[in-house]
């Protein structure tokens, strides 16, 4: 099987994209693949921000990856630029291959091409899978987050 390719998203790929966010237990709940029109709107603000780096990984054509990395400048540590990793899916029939690590490794190397000091993300409480691949690709759980729905 040949390594996939990683490229920036374009709005052709929102259905897989949105599909693959949707498929998991808290994707389910909050995701709607079947109307598309919040998701394009979203992207095209994305696609604006040079700030925003939607990125897909694509094997065969096939859109099997995604993630979202959005560097954020800040005053804090001396004025460092951080990134934060959001929105990281594989498709369910190429988990466990590596993908996921590709995904992350190429998203630290991204952020140090940008300029930032430190890489963050966040993943919901329930992901304890998640966690520990995130903790073997050398992040630690290091705060608490919270959140307000708006």
């Amino acid at each position: 099987m040949s390594d996939p390719g990683i490229r920036p998203a374009t709005a052709d790929d929102l259905p897989a994209i949105v599909d693959m966010l949707a498929d998991d237990p808290l994707g389910a709940q909050r995701e709607s693949p079947g109307d598309l029109a919040p998701y394009l709107a979203a992207y095209e603000r994305i696609a604006a921000d040079p700030q925003q780096h939607l990125v897909v990984a694509v094997r065969g054509g096939r859109v099997v990856g995604t993630l979202q990395l959005t560097v954020i400048p800040g005053l804090s540590r001396r004025g460092a630029s951080r990134a934060l990793i959001e929105a990281v899916r594989v498709h369910a029939d190429e988990r466990g291959g590596g993908l996921g690590t590709r995904l992350i490794e190429w998203a630290i190397g991204e952020s140090r091409r940008l300029g930032c000091s430190l890489v963050q993300l966040t993943s919901d409480a329930t992901r304890t899978d998640a966690h520990r691949f995130y903790e073997r690709l050398g992040f630690t759980a290091s705060h608490v987050g919270f959140k307000l729905a708006l």
